[in-house]
């Protein structure tokens, strides 16, 4: 499989992607929406989810598709972004009609309260930066520190907003987006190299190779000291092919798959780890082949977003870790 042309999730056409952020709150929100309603599902493995409206994702329930969905810093306080983004599609008259239209857009936050930034504020600004990031949506986006990546941080190293994208020799569309905030770390103990660099299309994320010998001690040299709630990695894996909210469910399930080849340890109690699974439906249905293929491509990809998202963060003053250039 290749990368698509921008190398973002973005590449499965009809979908778009908004960042707003606060340098000084060292925090954001990230949007993915596109000009129609579109078919999601979810599956949480970590152990402290931070969630809004995701129970309706499930197979069994009503609401066949969704406006948008948020990924947000701000821990609990970042679930007010979904509203700010929840009143911008009600100006535009999008939602279920239930009589009026309501929007519907799920969202899932991590913990960056702890990372430097000014968490001092009356109001909360989140609803702004949901509604901003909406404004922003865009078929480019910036990676890194940038949107609910802003204040984002693994185990040694600051951390970001990643996203990738590859095309199956069938033509199908497979995307990732995720922000990246794990108990465990993204590279080698003592190396630059990154877990994920198997996958690593070019030199997307610095074409390093591999690590040249094994870890000596995970959770010695590789982990966050745990403190509840200053974790967790949120992502979103979309495809173009045709999925009803179990396909999708599929997909989120296996993309999983990336976040443990990318990341060490992950899925930990302390992580609230979770991905979105999205189809657009602009292709048609895969047979179970294409299934299975879809599945392992959601993994690639989002292994491969995890690293970039760690490559391409910047240094700002007040940061409390190196970023990967620094090292």
């Amino acid at each position: 499989m290749r990368a698509g042309a921008r190398n973002l999730i973005t590449d499965v056409a009809g979908l778009r992607v908004g960042n707003a952020q606060d340098a000084r709150l060292k925090s954001g929100v990230t949007c993915l929406t596109a000009d129609a309603p579109f078919v999601a599902a979810v599956d949480v493995r970590g152990g402290a989810p931070g969630t809004r409206e995701t129970d309706l994702l499930a197979p069994d329930k009503l609401v066949a598709r969704v406006d948008a969905l948020v990924l947000a810093g701000g821990s609990a306080f970042g679930l007010d972004a979904a509203s700010g983004v929840v009143a911008a599609l009600r100006a535009a008259g999008r939602g279920v009609r239930a009589p009026l239209p309501v929007p519907i857009v799920p969202a899932a936050i991590l913990n960056d309260l702890g990372n430097g930034g000014d968490k001092g504020w009356d109001d909360s600004p989140y609803p702004a930066l949901g509604r901003a990031a909406f404004a922003a949506a865009g078929a480019a986006f910036e990676i890194g520190t940038a949107g609910a990546g802003t204040g984002a941080l693994t185990a040694r190293l600051k951390s970001g907003l990643g996203s990738a994208s590859a095309v199956l020799p069938s033509g199908v569309s497979v995307g990732a987006l995720v922000a990246v905030n794990p108990v465990g770390c993204v590279t080698y103990p003592g190396s630059r190299a990154f877990r994920a660099w198997e996958w690593e299309v070019g030199d997307e994320f610095g074409g390093l190779g591999g690590p040249g010998g094994r870890p000596r001690d995970l959770l010695a040299e590789d982990t966050k000291l745990p403190k509840l709630g200053e974790a967790t990695t949120i992502a979103i894996v979309a495809t173009d092919a045709a999925l009803d909210k179990a396909g999708a469910t599929r997909l989120a399930v296996a993309a999983h798959d990336g976040l443990a080849r990318a990341i060490a340890p992950s899925h930990t109690p302390f992580d609230g780890d979770l991905v979105f699974g999205v189809s657009t439906g602009t292709r048609p249905a895969p047979d179970p082949t294409g299934v299975m293929m879809l599945g392992h491509a959601a993994a690639v990809v989002l292994a491969r977003a995890v690293a970039r998202g760690v490559y391409a963060a910047t240094p700002a003053q007040g940061d409390t870790k190196p970023a990967w250039s620094e090292l």
